[in-house]
């Protein structure tokens, strides 16, 4: 006993001057405390000490655990529907719930589909049912459907204008292949026409599809707000359609001229399957990762299967959340429009942005806003101050990115960044806008 008070004076010794001073004033408080302590008489106390016994439920028990003490913001539906939609986001019935994607540089299958909280088991069994799928080709279109629980229904991908292969999950959980051969004439067709009420009902008189005119407005997102386009502005598409006996199978944007206030806008096709203007330059506005100046930490990530340590529920968590300090600016990751800008519930102060038609992004638990709706923001603006308001266990930030209406993972997500074509890519591009735009007259 006497070697370990020797020890521990001893170490107090070695302590410079402020942090003794600091522990014995420490342990001088605590002695007080003690020997002060106020003395409760029960009269009718006995020597047995009183014990009461709690039994917690399972879903109690789930609040005792570390997880519990993240935040549980949770994105609810009526939030989802605070983003406004219009016309130009309509979707047919056979579309409504598939996600389409764009196959580009660098992209593999588990790439693609992780950054939508696919679950990777889904993603191998997708690669053991068919080989190829490792071997994706930039341009080759992936489209898939999700079932209400979040999981993969199917899969299907656009091989090339002849081959579609599609991926059907079976009763055992596995994936079932089936191949389909178009044996059609493909034909290329120019519509054109004039706004009048509407681009969407416009484009339809000129004998568009609903998927087609859905294509164009992606197409030209970045150049033109569609919402604002006048009476008496003319445009002219040039679609590659599959005839099949007399009826369209499938078709195939190949470019679009639009103009608007006596100004002529282009967007051509190449074979990467992007969208470029007549001298190969890219049209997509590039975006930052981080909404923030620099990068915080991450306290609760992505998970679209997500289990609410409070309540025992899968409840998604649709973004990602930073802890930050009180007041610290938040940024537009990218040019856009504010959509969003006030108090919603557990969602607290809150800001959504719309990038072009394809991508959405959202800031929530804010302690100030600094934008309001319809406001036009550049990548980088100041937008907000974090905070701590809705639903939160602590100061942070939930950021979000959407595209196509569907939550992605925002630090994994493949995001638009500014790109032109350059070597032999732009020279053969530049020798299929001479072929294109001759066809996209608009007298």
């Amino acid at each position: 006993m006497q070697q370990i008070a020797r020890s521990v004076a001893l170490a107090f010794n070695s302590l410079p001057r402020p942090h003794r001073v600091m522990l014995g004033s420490l342990t001088v408080l605590t002695l007080t405390v003690a020997v002060w302590r106020p003395y409760v008489y029960h009269p009718e106390s006995t020597s047995a000490p009183i014990v009461k016994t709690i039994e917690l439920k399972k879903n109690e028990i789930r609040s005792l655990l570390p997880e519990a003490s993240e935040p549980i913001d949770q994105t609810l539906p009526d939030e989802v529907e605070d983003i406004p939609q219009d016309d130009l986001d309509d979707k047919t019935a056979s579309e409504a719930g598939v996600h389409e994607y764009v196959v580009s540089t660098g992209d593999t299958l588990s790439s693609i589909l992780n950054q939508y909280g696919i679950d990777m088991g889904d993603i191998s069994q997708l690669a053991d049912a068919d080989k190829e799928l490792r071997n994706l080709k930039i341009g080759q279109q992936l489209s898939w459907t999700l079932t209400a629980d979040g999981d993969l229904q199917r899969l299907t991908w656009e091989m090339s204008r002849r081959e579609t292969r599609t991926y059907d999950r079976t009763e055992s959980g596995a994936f079932k292949m089936s191949s389909e051969l178009q044996q059609g004439d493909w034909v290329n067709t120019a519509m054109k026409g004039t706004v009048g009420g509407s681009f969407v009902g416009s484009a339809r008189e000129a004998g568009l599809t609903n998927s087609e005119i859905s294509s164009v407005i992606k197409a030209m997102q970045w150049q033109m707000d569609f919402r604002k386009l006048k009476k008496g502005d003319e445009f002219s598409v040039l679609m590659s359609r599959e005839m099949l006996e007399g009826k369209q199978e499938q078709s195939q944007l190949l470019g679009v001229r639009l103009r608007s206030d006596g100004k002529d806008y282009y967007a051509i096709r190449a074979e990467d399957g992007k969208f470029y203007d007549r001298n190969g330059t890219g049209l997509a506005k590039g975006f930052m990762r981080f909404p923030t100046s620099k990068q915080f930490r991450v306290s609760s990530n992505f998970n679209p299967r997500r289990l609410n340590p409070v309540t025992g529920r899968v409840a998604p968590h649709k973004g990602v959340d930073f802890a930050m300090p009180q007041g610290t600016p938040v940024l537009s990751v990218g040019d856009g429009e504010v959509v969003v800008a006030k108090r919603s519930g557990a969602a607290g102060y809150y800001v959504a942005i719309r990038h072009g038609r394809t991508y959405t992004t959202r800031y929530m638990h804010l302690r100030k806003l600094l934008v309001k709706e319809g406001q036009k923001v550049k990548r980088g603006d100041r937008i907000a101050l974090s905070g701590n308001t809705g639903r939160s266990t602590g100061p942070h930030l939930h950021y979000e990115v959407w595209i196509n209406q569907q939550a992605v993972n925002p630090l994994t997500a493949k995001l638009p960044r500014t790109e032109g074509l350059t070597g032999s890519d732009r020279k053969d591009y530049l020798a299929q806008v001479k072929e294109v735009v001759p066809q996209l007259t608009l007298d």
